[in-house]
């Protein structure tokens, strides 16, 4: 594998120490996740420019992942957000997908400042000491640069899309109602509804109205964790206010349909919704 263009002089790049806790991403699957399955997806690198990056953020660099075509592009561009279990295997492996598609995929590290999730087990744990601390407008910020980090590395700025799983459904939400460039938005099993805080002070449901691209919902019918009239009542109010939302309900699928590497895995509903995912990028502008 080659060297990414524009990774070069990163090293250089100041790093607030007391900020930033992680520099790399994580090897494997992270301890929260300890019941990983052998049959996880491995999708190899050949043909594929990926590995590690550095993204210059606002106070320094955050890590993150990357994966393209080989060649000079420019390619379309995904935005790959996170679980709440960082950018770890199965991330990393979507966006090796996503490249074999003929996409340059991107996934930050958006919670890199306040913990390195590869050393945390419980997922109450995670959830009320990380996720719940991380600024939205941080998180939409970061972000922000990875697209222009992808923008300097073969990415096409015309060709943009977004796409999460659980929490990063959450945030593909959020993000398509901030990032006006976008062409389209796919969300997985996103929550849009919960608590808010004066760091996190709304939901998907409060933005539905203000999306800047359509989005389309991939959501499982045997989901316990995300109401499903909620989410009902997110894409109605998307639509009252004239923006392009659509909802896809898998029956028999739980949450997290679609990470393979645990026993919620559904392989057809899964593939299913990926080819879903490349038909909505393509037909709204973003293949």
């Amino acid at each position: 594998m080659t060297s990414p263009q524009g990774a070069e002089g990163l090293a250089g790049f100041p790093l607030a120490r007391r900020r930033m806790m992680m520099s790399s991403l994580i090897s494997g699957f992270t301890l929260a996740v300890s019941h990983a399955q052998a049959q996880a997806i491995h999708t190899g690198s050949e043909g594929l420019e990926a590995g590690e990056i550095q993204i210059p953020v606002a106070d320094g660099h955050i890590p993150g992942y990357f994966a393209r075509p080989q060649g000079p592009g420019p390619f379309p561009t995904v935005l790959v957000n996170e679980e709440i279990f960082g950018v770890h295997e199965y991330i990393k492996d979507v966006c090796r997908r996503l490249a074999k598609a003929g996409y340059l995929a991107v996934a930050p590290e958006i919670y890199a400042r306040i913990a390195d999730l590869s050393k945390l087990t419980d997922i109450q744990k995670i959830l009320r000491e990380v996720i719940a601390k991380a600024p939205d407008s941080l998180a939409l910020s970061d972000m922000d640069a990875a697209l222009v980090w992808a923008e300097a590395n073969h990415g096409d700025p015309a060709r943009l899309a977004v796409t999460g799983f659980c929490r990063g459904g959450r945030n593909t939400w959020l993000y398509a109602a901030h990032n006006p460039r976008l062409k389209a938005a796919v969300a997985w099993y996103g929550p849009v509804s919960g608590p808010v805080s004066p760091i996190q002070p709304q939901t998907p449901t409060d933005l539905a109205g203000e999306l800047h691209c359509p989005l389309l919902g991939l959501y499982g019918g045997q989901d316990t964790s995300i109401p499903f009239a909620a989410v009902q009542d997110a894409v109605a109010r998307g639509q009252a206010a004239g923006r392009i939302v659509e909802l896809f309900v898998f029956p028999a699928a739980p949450h997290g349909f679609h990470a393979d590497y645990r026993p919620s895995y559904r392989r057809a509903e899964a593939e299913q919704g990926w080819q879903q995912m490349l038909t909505w990028f393509r037909t709204n502008g973003a293949g």
